[in-house]
């Protein structure tokens, strides 16, 4: 499975789309990078795409009113997320982060993983 990587560039823009959102982490991930709020990625980035994950009717209204992309390998995208470019107009995706940070907010925290005990 190819493991598409982000550019410099595509960092850059993902970070910019999340600074200033409240409670967030972004860390990276293979790569790439991934925003969580309480331990739940809300948005990520996977090689020029923007993953996010949204309410039903969120993800109902963006993927009828514009194109959308899958969010992963192409062999198995991750379920629950719409993809975009992340190159696209910043207040053209600033809504919808909003919108996925606001939906995942709401989801119960995920509970850290603890490391396996060394015998």
């Amino acid at each position: 499975m190819q493991m598409e990587k982000a550019t410099e560039t595509d960092k850059e823009q993902f970070r910019s789309l999340l600074a200033g959102l409240p409670g967030i982490d972004i860390k990276p991930m293979f790569g790439n990078l991934g925003g969580f709020v309480n331990g739940n990625m809300f948005a990520g980035l996977f090689g020029s795409t923007l993953g996010l994950k949204l309410a039903d009717a969120d993800r109902d209204e963006l993927v009828n009113s514009r194109e959308t992309l899958p969010f992963g390998p192409a062999e198995r995208p991750m379920g629950g997320y719409v993809g975009l470019p992340v190159q696209g107009p910043a207040e053209e995706l600033e809504p919808w982060v909003a919108r996925a940070l606001a939906h995942v907010a709401t989801l119960p925290p995920k509970a850290p993983k603890t490391g396996k005990p060394k015998n």
